[in-house]
């Protein structure tokens, strides 16, 4: 596989195009809204005769997800890189996901555990699927068109969801022409993103190449072959390897920590927008749709306008940028009344939305060893996925003990002003001289 091959790189961007219709309709936009006024409803839910109620629910689940994802993907990022499977684990991820997306459409009200379940399945998949795909960044381009690449995938993911998106919202918000229920709309629109998801895949899994390195098998495998025990074992100690070298990597771990800390804050908003909007702002479910319909349209521009701005300042000032502009939506966030405001919420996260995600991917992938990216970027997914897992829980328990979640949106102002301050000290030059050292 060759750098800048257009074919590969068409390949890894559909894979954004593809799985977008999951993160856009399934779990920001459709499934929130269901899970709270259908499956569990306005009582909430009752268990050990506690009431719990959607939104703590939908916080807890997202955590245990990112949690799992936290544990597993290291290690199965080093066994793709020695194994050369990192499209393997790709589809792998990426077809169970589809699948038990499919499985969503036959949840009903009450059906509360069941509907947890599922969504934990196609919230680990997607989450794990996204990890191969981000390890092949490093791959498909030279260092220095890492930002463009990385924006230009995020893209074809925005404005994939931004076609498919508003097929799901003609059809919930005229549910009545055509002699179906609401409910039965929403579910419909979930089992189209489960067959965009899968359909799409296809082009991801024609055109995107891995590269083959010779070296991809560990010396001491001895006499275990190809069984899986023998890749769980050196996965592990691969893993374990890189963890004893972190100091090597000392400007890279401070970046992740800085990238922990703020992308908690963004995944939380992503992750609980609709259902804040849902509960707290009692808007609509076509509002909180179309809504979220502007974030796509708006973040497939946002993208390349931040790639643009990097080239300037440079990619750390530009992420930091983004985290200074999040600060102040959140604040305007605890202060929304309106449909109108949410609206305009809605444009103001998706022009730095797609900037601090693009950028961040890509930031990470010029300072880490290229011969382990799947390895390096499931760290990379560790900090992200472990920030999901506090975000989300700490949303939720505001949320309960305060009675209102305007006071949890109002908290992620924290955790931006803190990962902005962290990424202050990252020494790019250091970072990337780290890099040439090799990752064993």
């Amino acid at each position: 596989m060759s750098e800048n091959n257009s074919k590969t790189i068409f390949g890894w961007c559909m894979y954004d195009w593809a799985n977008s219709a999951y993160s856009t309709t399934v779990a920001a936009g459709l499934l929130p809204v269901y899970f709270a006024t259908v499956v569990v409803g306005p009582d909430g839910y009752k268990i050990g005769g506690i009431t719990f109620s959607a939104t703590t629910l939908w916080g807890i689940i997202v955590g245990v997800a990112a949690l799992t994802t936290f544990l597993v993907t290291p290690v199965l990022g080093a066994i793709a890189d020695f194994a050369n499977a990192k499209k393997r684990f790709l589809l792998l991820f990426a077809y169970t996901g589809s699948l038990f997306t499919l499985f969503l459409y036959f949840t009903k009200g009450g059906n509360v555990l069941s509907t947890l379940i599922l969504f934990f399945i196609t919230q680990v998949c997607f989450i794990g699927a996204n990890v191969f795909y981000d390890s092949f960044l490093p791959h498909i381009c030279k260092s220095e068109e890492m930002d463009i690449i990385s924006s230009k995938g995020f893209s074809y993911g925005y404005i994939g969801g931004g076609l498919q998106f508003p097929l799901t919202l003609a059809l919930v918000a005229g549910h009545n022409l055509i002699g179906i229920s609401q409910a039965m709309a929403v579910r419909i629109g979930i089992l189209g993103a489960g067959l965009w998801g899968a359909g799409f895949t296809i082009f991801t899994a024609k055109y995107l190449l891995e590269t083959r390195r010779e070296s991809s098998r560990p010396d001491h495998q001895g006499d275990l072959g190809l069984s899986p025990l023998a890749y769980a074992r050196v996965g592990f100690s691969r893993l374990i390897q890189t963890t004893k070298h972190a100091r090597r990597f000392r400007h890279l771990v401070i970046f992740l920590l800085a990238f922990m800390i703020y992308n908690d804050a963004i995944q939380t908003v992503l992750d609980m927008a609709t259902i804040y909007g849902a509960e707290e702002l009692k808007l609509s479910a076509t509002s909180l749709l179309v809504t979220l319909l502007i974030i796509q349209l708006v973040a497939a521009a946002g993208a390349f306008i931040f790639a643009s701005f990097a080239a300037f300042v440079g990619t750390k000032r530009a992420v930091m940028t983004t985290l200074a502009l999040w600060s102040l939506i959140v604040i305007y966030a605890y202060f929304i009344v309106t449909t109108h405001q949410f609206f305009a919420a809605g444009v103001m996260v998706g022009i730095v939305m797609g900037g601090s995600q693009a950028l961040s991917r890509s930031f990470y992938g010029s300072i880490i060893p290229k011969e382990a990216s799947a390895e390096f970027y499931g760290f990379y997914t560790v900090f992200s996925k472990f920030s999901a897992i506090w975000g989300p829980f700490l949303f939720a328990f505001i949320r309960q003990t305060t009675g209102s979640a305007r006071n949890s949106i109002l908290s992620l102002i924290v955790f931006f002003i803190t990962g902005l301050v962290l990424l202050y000290f990252v020494d790019e030059k250091k970072a990337r001289e780290a890099k040439l050292a090799g990752a064993f």
